[in-house]
């Protein structure tokens, strides 16, 4: 399937419900186990997901779609939820996240972008020159990849319980 925003537009708006269906009201136990050293829990993705929120996709579309602004965009902290998440629930934090990416979508809708606001280019940091249309493919599978995490890190403690379907359960192959 080629890019079109309006089959996108119900992803990008599916990945709050879909967390907090599956994440809200289990153990938390669940909630805090990783896959290791330096690695992320459904709390730390939730949180790096709302600061993606507040800094990285609309605010660089907006920047994109500014014929004034000729920088960089400004580097994305994949890391600050660890300080701004401190103190919240994984309730706080599915719900922080459910009321930003509705504002964000309803944005993004307000645009009603063309064809050419989706090849405007603005350039990242690391990457060089990118299309609008690039930075909202990758804010789609960017859900899509931290929702495949969560389900590989809620499978990881299980994955020596299952006896031989570990050889069919792909989500837990090492």
């Amino acid at each position: 399937m080629a890019f079109q925003l309006e089959k996108i537009i119900p992803v990008l708006e599916r990945t709050p419900v879909i967390l907090k269906t599956f994440l809200e009201n289990l153990d938390p136990d669940w909630m805090h186990q990783n896959e290791g050293e330096d690695t992320w829990s459904p709390y730390d993705i939730i949180g790096h997901l709302i600061h993606g929120e507040k800094t990285d996709w609309i605010p660089r579309t907006k920047q994109i779609l500014d014929p004034t602004y000729t920088d960089a965009f400004e580097p994305f902290d994949r890391f600050a939820q660890f300080e701004n998440s401190k103190g919240k629930t994984l309730e706080m934090l599915l719900e922080e996240f459910t009321i930003l990416r509705a504002e964000n979508i309803t944005l993004l809708k307000n645009l009603a972008l063309t064809q050419e606001d989706l090849a405007k280019e603005g350039r990242h940091p690391e990457l060089g020159n990118v299309t609008l249309k690039n930075l909202l493919a990758a804010w789609t599978i960017h859900d899509l990849g931290h929702i495949n995490q969560i389900t590989r890190v809620l499978s990881k403690d299980l994955k020596n319980d299952v006896g031989p379907w570990k050889a069919y359960l792909t989500v837990i192959k090492s």
